[in-house]
């Protein structure tokens, strides 16, 4: 394996980023094209990146940096269904679960068929759920739905369950626990009857701690309400990659759907472990889902590298983090709906790009996965953007905004104004900043004696210079949830192929839970 700083494009940029590079407001000010030719279009999603502080040589670098790291032909065996995550030996095919079920996909008959069998199992039972055929102990309909996971097996479906939480069933409420506290999940059963309550239990391996300390809390809350033991079945379903683990603990085998190994939690909302998000919203608006995440994959495929919108993300973030020395990445979505998309996202980058290792076992001695962090941009604003405007850190953003604005309220537009207006504003004021001669001139403008205004100008002037992307979706729906997911996953992916390292294996997660395990077993 060839590491990336070994490579011509490499130096290259290194020596592209220690030349002196002019300020984001002098490159905007210099051409009022720049945002049309930086913006990029694909799948219902709009990419601005503008406000990086790239120009066209640094730009055709990164393209070569990426043609020269092979993102190319490795892109070709994550599709192909190639053991690319070598430490486990196994291949990386969530990809496949968006598949079009009128083709085979590149990744083969039978994995086609594995993955529309389970699809369709998981859309009927939502479905008769959704209708009321599915009955508790006592021949009652089930109102409320429990999912019981962690990680990737809640992150993923709880957040999509959020955004799309206008297409929510109105007599079927979905909840989430993933914490083994106990007043996680005490604070949602309280409110519940448990004659008409669902529990999903999702767990790849089905050994996992904190969610089977949850499930087994669940089955004694059923029985002490009444739930005979040997009905306890009526009222818990199985979403696992070990179906004879999950029978050993008394799931049924008609609700234990399946996935496989070749799904990594953080990648997996498109497989089974969607079955809530298919609850909440409906088999159907559940397949516009995994559609809307196949067109980022056609895209991420078939667009040139410089045309690409995953690629273009992940670029310009390795120029952030490797050349302009930028260890923390920002995301502020500015719908209220994506609340939990921050964290989610967290989750994919930190836990597929945290390495140290590259994917051959030497290490690594360049920057990988950079910090993620943010929450809702209006929030933000209000909080820790103080920082990102006169701190002493240079922090990179991804605005996500929505161009379109359906929720059922009079004053609706007016609401989506002030949010778009703001997210626009913070871009421009984070990009352009404002001198302090600049600052002086306004002040005494406003009234302000030149002593004092000259006195007052340090505090209220802004370095700017502040790279950002501006994500822009057509529509908050499930088609374009879809595609923003696919998105940052196919970021991920060219990063980690770029860094020579493995995006898909997790073993700082795993040394946790088995020093927890040796712990129980000695009685610490």
């Amino acid at each position: 394996m060839t590491t990336p700083h070994t490579l011509p494009a490499w130096a290259q940029l290194q020596s592209l980023a220690h030349a002196p590079q002019p300020h984001l407001r002098d490159l905007l000010s210099a051409d009022a094209g720049r945002p049309d030719h930086m913006t990029l279009r694909a799948a219902g999603i709009t990419l601005d990146a503008s406000r990086q502080r790239v120009s066209p040589a640094i730009q055709q670098a990164l393209v070569a940096l990426a043609e020269q790291a092979g993102v190319e032909a490795q892109r070709e065996a994550l599709f192909r269904g190639d053991r690319i995550n070598a430490t486990e030996d196994r291949p990386v095919l969530h990809v496949a679960l968006r598949g079009d079920p009128l083709h085979t996909g590149p990744w083969g008959a039978a994995v086609q068929a594995d993955v529309q069998r389970e699809l369709a199992r998981i859309g009927d039972f939502a479905e008769a759920l959704r209708a009321g055929s599915v009955k508790g102990h006592r021949g009652d309909t089930i109102t409320d739905v429990v999912n019981i996971g962690i990680g990737g097996s809640d992150l993923g479906p709880r957040m999509a369950a959020d955004a799309l939480a206008h297409l929510a069933h109105p007599g079927v409420r979905v909840h989430y626990v993933s914490n083994p506290d106990a007043w996680a999940l005490w604070s949602v059963l309280r409110g519940l009857d448990a004659s008409r309550t669902l529990f999903i239990v999702s767990s790849k391996t089905f050994t996992t701690q904190e969610t089977l300390t949850n499930a087994a809390s669940a089955q004694r809350w059923l029985t002490d309400h009444g739930c005979p033991p040997d009905a306890l079945a009526q009222h818990l379903v199985a979403i696992t990659a070990s179906p004879d683990t999950a029978a050993r603990l008394g799931y049924p085998a008609e609700r234990t759907f399946l996935f496989w190994d070749w799904v990594g939690g953080r990648y997996s909302v498109w497989s089974s472990l969607g079955l809530p998000l298919a609850i909440a919203i409906g088999k159907e608006h559940f397949r516009l889902f995994l559609a809307g995440a196949r067109a980022m994959d056609e895209h991420f495929c078939t667009a040139p590298l410089a045309q690409n919108l995953p690629v273009q993300l992940a670029l310009n973030g390795i120029w952030n983090r490797n050349f302009l020395n930028l260890p923390t990445h920002l995301i502020v979505p500015y719908a209220s709906r994506l609340v939990r998309f921050t964290p989610f996202v967290q989750q994919m980058e930190m836990e597929s790009n945290g390495k140290r290792t590259h994917s051959n076992g030497t290490p690594v001695d360049i920057d990988t996965g950079p910090i993620v962090w943010g929450g809702l941009g209006i929030d933000g604003q209000h909080a820790y953007f103080q920082l990102i405007h006169q701190g002493r850190h240079t922090v990179p953003v991804d605005f996500i905004g929505v161009q379109n604005e359906d929720t059922p309220l009079p004053m609706a537009a007016t609401h989506h104004a002030v949010v778009n207006l703001n997210l626009r504003a913070q871009a421009e004021a984070m990009a352009r900043g404002r001198t302090l001669a600049d600052t002086q001139a306004l002040l005494e403008k406003d009234g302000l004696s030149a002593t004092d205004a000259a006195a007052m100008a340090p505090h209220r002037s802004f370095e700017g210079n502040i790279p950002s992307h501006l994500l822009w979706l057509d529509r908050l729906d499930p088609a374009r949830l879809g595609a923003l997911i696919a998105l940052y996953e196919h970021k991920v992916f060219t990063q980690a192929a770029i860094w020579g390292i493995n995006a898909y294996d997790q073993w700082g997660v795993e040394l946790g839970k088995t020093m927890a395990k040796a712990m129980e077993k000695a009685g610490k």
